[in-house]
């Protein structure tokens, strides 16, 4: 089974960040995206932290964004990066990428999609992303979007989503059905075709659903599970909720073989 897991960590300080890997280790998930990290202490402690579990924490380039996604899985399996999955994207630090060497292998493309408050300039920076990222996995072949999961923080929801958002703009709208037109498919609907799920709740008190997991067609009919998971945001440690998907990739290559257990190492990789 290979369980991935998004959260946005609220670019956590220090004293939150250290409740949140603690929430995280006790978790056993294979593979992690971590959205709206920082340059702060609170992004930089889990290196330490991580090092009674015998992991280690490698930074394979400098930090190109002030908030960007930040990749972490568990071992045994190897991990290579994927930068063609990113060379094109306007933000390529909000876009990181790698594959993991199950069998078969999968990718992870993790986004952190600009946020908005409506300003010109703001709009365009987040439409810009949008159109880049949707472009590149136009290109990509059909046989590598297959196997691919692509999950974070989008800053949209769809065009049914309830409640509205006011002044959100078709081009926003047209990022989740670009990602269905290229058979990447959002898991939880998939699972939960009549739930509207929230994993941010406004000051208002209204929620909407920013966090995603989209699987390719490869994945698709071996997912196990999805699910929202309130226990971060209610505990203080984000505003947002988690979100997980549990995907039987033993199924999806026609053999018994597993994908590790929860003794296995957790490394932290950033990829920009």
């Amino acid at each position: 089974m290979l369980s991935i897991l998004t959260i946005n960590v609220q670019a956590a300080a220090l004293a939150r960040a250290q409740n949140l890997l603690t929430w995280l280790l006790q978790r056993d998930d294979h593979l992690v995206i971590l959205t709206e990290t920082s340059n702060g202490p609170g992004t930089r402690h889990p290196a330490p932290a991580h090092r009674p579990a015998r992991s280690r924490v490698v930074h394979h380039a400098p930090a190109l964004a002030r908030r960007r996604p930040r990749l972490c899985h568990r071992q045994p399996h190897p991990t290579r990066p994927a930068p063609h999955l990113t060379a094109g994207i306007s933000l390529p630090g909000r876009a990181p990428a790698l594959t993991l060497d199950t069998d078969p292998a999968v990718t992870i493309l993790g986004l952190y999609v600009p946020s908005s408050d409506r300003a010109p300039a703001k709009l365009a920076k987040k439409r810009t992303f949008l159109t880049t990222v949707t472009d590149t996995l136009t290109r990509l072949p059909t046989t590598d979007r297959t196997h691919l999961v692509v999950g974070g923080d989008y800053n949209v929801i769809s065009r049914d989503h309830q409640p509205r958002y006011p002044g959100f703009r078709p081009f926003e709208y047209d990022f989740l059905d670009a990602l269905t037109a290229l058979g990447l498919t959002d898991v939880h609907r998939t699972l939960y075709p009549d739930v509207q799920a929230h994993s941010w709740i406004g000051r208002a008190g209204n929620g909407y659903r920013f966090d995603y997991l989209h699987a390719g067609p490869g994945l698709l009919p071996h997912l196990a599970a999805a699910t929202y998971l309130k226990q971060p945001r209610l505990e203080g440690l984000t505003d947002h909720c988690a979100h997980s998907a549990d995907i039987d990739i033993r199924r999806a290559c026609g053999r018994g073989a597993g994908t590790g257990n929860a003794e296995a190492r957790l490394t932290s990789r950033t990829y920009s």
